[in-house]
């Protein structure tokens, strides 16, 4: 009896072995992306603060005053007290489904809700208040994961529910199946998814929300979405300005935009703010990339190996002092960037998981390395008057200015 057992167990698993080999070529790994729904009714109900929360995935980061702001992507905002910056403590957890970015004037918090703009009295950090909603002046905010390879938006009733965000896994699938509703399954989903004086926050590289003095700049994968916010707590939604495809940063100096895309750079004037019109592009191929701006040059992360079609990644410095016709100057090799920022003579670069570089950046032909922080994971920095802010995996570290490098104040874990 046990030789039976034994028998049919080993003709069993050579059977496994058998299958296995026969599927050798056919399948493969691949990313997916499963939507993240909310009833229409359920949605539209569902903004809370509550206590704080862990962080399940890091966002973008945010400053205003004392506090900081963190995205959990496509969940809501993580309210941080960052008055002692080595103890900052989280102290509340803004719940928004399908937020991505905020930005903030004269203590009222601006953030995306999917298509949806809502606005927080923040006066009091402890009794945070929803005063506005202005329902689908975000026409094209659909955030989409571009490092996945497959989108599963069959089974979305698009009457009833929205797609909040999405969550990605790894699932085997027969490669001749991808490969041919691939394409199809993305055009798709595109279409169905359809006062001076107060003070400012602060954003990251990769926001695409800007407040310039009056205004509110908001940018979707294809147009800039402007709004009059004179009234703090009645922003006016104006007519949005086309600006060409796959949009996904902002960047503001004086009365100039600069916007990111996988495509290039645009810049923009905004001496009529209400009416932005295009100044000059600068193309760089199809990349995902932030932009920062100092002096006469504009600072460029590009991120290759995945959906935005680029193969290498690297940190691109344009010359802008010809604003009408931006020039490349010179490009350095990166691993993986996401966002980047300036202060004074240095240059912060988020290489993703090979760590934060502070480089001098006096001489653009020739950047020194200042410090390299290795084995950590960073997305994005924000360079404050006297420390500097960079998210990292779940993590926000605080940076001290030194003269010729930065060093490590604080590290807190957000999950």
């Amino acid at each position: 009896m046990r030789r039976t057992i034994l028998l049919l167990f080993v003709l069993t698993a050579l059977g496994f072995v058998s299958c296995n080999d026969e599927d050798d070529g056919k399948y493969a790994e691949y990313l997916v992306a499963k939507p993240l729904k909310m009833s229409k009714a359920d949605f539209k109900m569902a903004i809370d603060v509550i206590a704080p929360i862990p962080m399940d995935e890091s966002g973008k980061i945010y400053v205003y005053g004392d506090f900081i702001f963190v995205n959990e992507k496509y969940k809501g905002v993580h309210v941080i007290d960052n008055s002692d910056p080595t103890t900052p403590k989280k102290i509340a957890f803004i719940k928004i489904p399908g937020n991505v970015d905020v930005s903030v004037k004269g203590n009222y918090l601006y953030a995306d809700s999917i298509t949806d703009l809502i606005v927080l009295d923040i006066s009091d950090i402890n009794k945070i208040k929803t005063v506005n909603r202005l329902e689908n002046v975000l026409r094209d905010n659909v955030i989409f994961p571009f490092e996945v390879d497959i989108y599963e938006w069959q089974d979305i009733d698009y009457e009833n529910d929205i797609v909040i965000g999405w969550e990605t896994v790894k699932e085997r699938r027969l490669i001749e199946e991808v490969q041919v509703d691939f394409s199809r399954e993305f055009d798709v989903m595109l279409s169905n998814a359809a006062q001076n004086s107060a003070p400012i926050g602060q954003g990251g590289s990769l926001a695409r929300f800007k407040i310039v003095n009056d205004y509110l700049y908001a940018v979707d994968s294809h147009n800039i979405n402007v709004f009059n916010i004179e009234d703090l707590e009645n922003p006016k939604d104006l007519d949005d300005v086309y600006a060409g495809f796959d949009i996904e940063t902002i960047f503001n100096r004086g009365d100039q935009l600069f916007l990111g895309s996988m495509r290039g750079m645009y810049i923009y004037d905004i001496s009529s703010p209400a009416t932005p019109s295009l100044i000059s592009e600068f193309e760089h191929g199809t990349a995902c990339d932030p932009v920062v701006v100092d002096g006469d040059y504009a600072f460029v992360t590009l991120r290759g190996g995945n959906m935005c079609g680029a193969t290498e990644s690297g940190l691109f410095i344009v010359d802008i002092s010809d604003i009408t016709n931006p020039e490349l100057v010179k490009t350095y090799p990166m691993d993986g960037p996401y966002g980047l920022g300036v202060k004074d003579e240095k240059l912060f670069v988020c290489d993703g998981a090979s760590g934060l570089k502070v480089y001098d950046k006096t001489n653009v032909q020739d950047l020194v390395q200042l410090n390299h922080f290795k084995d950590i994971d960073t997305f994005d920095v924000i360079p404050m008057e006297d420390n500097l802010l960079m998210i990292g995996e779940k993590v926000l570290y605080q940076y001290e200015y030194l003269e010729n490098k930065i060093k490590l104040i604080s590290t807190f874990k957000l999950n």
